[in-house]
């Protein structure tokens, strides 16, 4: 008779145990969104916080989002694109670092995000 109470009792700790919220959010809750980035200034041809033509910067201009998802070219792990991911790839820096060079002939800014 002891063991059916003291069964029910480990179950019941199991399934709240596995219900209960984590203390690790997904990095995706942390990554970028666009909506963040609607106070910057989008005036420039260079978006100074992420490294890229403004005009590309789909944190910046989520109409943009769209495209670069349907293309295949999308971080979901940071929430941006694939191409811009930075984080994932440091190197894609450069691409868009020989344009600005091209066009203003300096280096550009280090992204801020």
């Amino acid at each position: 008779m002891r063991t059916i109470p003291s069964v029910l009792v480990l179950m019941a700790l199991v399934v709240l145990t596995g219900c209960g919220s984590s203390d690790l959010a997904p990095e995706s809750d942390t990554a970028a969104t666009p909506e963040e980035h609607a106070g910057h200034d989008h005036s420039a041809w260079w978006c100074v916080e992420h490294g890229v033509p403004e005009e590309e910067c789909a944190l910046c201009d989520t109409s943009l989002v769209a495209d670069f998802k349907a293309k295949g070219d999308w971080c979901e792990e940071h929430n941006r694109p694939e191409s811009q991911c930075f984080t994932c790839g440091p190197e894609r820096f450069e691409r868009f670092a020989a344009r600005y060079e091209a066009k203003y002939g300096e280096a550009p800014p280090q992204p801020t995000e």
